[in-house]
């Protein structure tokens, strides 16, 4: 079992930027990929980023692509996801998640451990 928990979010006005994180607990962090993903109101979840679990290989969803990057401290059990140049689009609450399958995973089917959310929202 693996438990998440994000924090960092917070309103912010278009164009700033947000810092958010994600502190695992309970098995190996380093043996899991980690994503991030998004919902927003009335909306399905969202891929926004993934991150393998040595830090090699990321993906970005195209709409976050060179504004967002995402990054591990697996000697802090720690997922981080930097979003610069924020849009009222990104406004969203932002999951951190868990992968068993060490890269690739872009999909919410193949993560095994979800947090609880934090959100962000971005005003005009």
């Amino acid at each position: 079992q693996v438990q998440l928990v994000e924090s960092g979010g917070g309103l912010v006005q278009a164009g700033g930027s947000l810092r958010l994180s994600c502190a695992a607990s309970g098995r190996t962090f380093s043996n899991y990929a980690m994503g991030w993903f998004r919902q927003a109101p009335g909306k399905e979840r969202e891929f926004v980023t993934h991150i393998s679990w040595n830090g090699a290989i990321t993906y970005y969803a195209d709409s976050v692509k060179g504004r967002f990057t995402i990054s591990r401290d697996n000697s802090k059990n720690t997922v981080f996801l930097q979003m610069n140049s924020l849009k009222p689009e990104d406004t969203a609450v932002y999951y951190c998640a868990a992968a068993k399958r060490r890269w690739g995973a872009t999909d919410a089917n193949e993560y095994d451990y979800w947090g609880q959310g934090t959100q962000v929202t971005v005003s005009s």
